[in-house]
């Protein structure tokens, strides 16, 4: 287990409203608990987004293509602190200013691990340009690449399984931004 598997994560309703917690590994074991979590979408000042390959390592969808950066805020931590640790932990990014775009709740299982995701997620926008310095984790990004989103959600409908199976509602609520719960 990694030591990330054993951090807490909040559990949540179908409303988003908090009802208890545990841990990473505890919400990714089948039958899945519903739990908070968000995903980053870095954006350049061109529209392209950035997308990271998930390290073979990861315990869930390894090897597919996702967005920016993933995760879980610990319970009382707010959205854009934990964004920005992990955004720090994943790719050596200094913070960034980041707009919540949507929620987006998703059941995912992977056959590969047979973990499970199960989340109310939390979509969230950065501007940066493209010279940024990154310095990715190898244990959590094997490749990084700049896409159009547009041209990627044509892409998800054509190779899904190149893809983390939350990807097209993410790059859906960035192109559809919506009211935060």
């Amino acid at each position: 287990m990694t030591s990330r598997e054993g951090h807490l994560v909040e559990l949540v309703d179908d409303a988003g409203q908090a009802h208890g917690e545990t841990t990473v590994s505890a919400a990714h074991q089948p039958p899945g608990q519903l739990h908070r979590a968000f995903s980053v979408l870095l954006v350049d000042p061109a529209g392209r987004v950035l997308l990271q390959r998930r390290a073979a390592v990861k315990t869930r969808f390894p090897m597919r293509w996702a967005n920016s950066c993933c995760g879980h805020p610990t319970p009382g931590e707010s959205l854009v602190e934990a964004a920005n640790r992990r955004l720090r932990e994943e790719l050596g990014a200094d913070p960034v200013e980041l707009t919540e775009v949507g929620v987006y709740v998703y059941y995912a299982e992977d056959p590969a691990t047979g973990r499970v995701e199960f989340e109310y997620d939390h979509v969230l926008r950065g501007r940066v340009r493209p010279d940024t310095p990154l310095r990715p984790d190898p244990d959590e990004v094997a490749e990084l690449r700049w896409v159009d989103p547009v041209e990627l959600e044509a892409d998800l409908d054509v190779d899904p399984r190149a893809y983390a199976p939350w990807l097209g509602g993410v790059v859906n609520r960035l192109l559809r931004p919506s009211a935060p719960r």
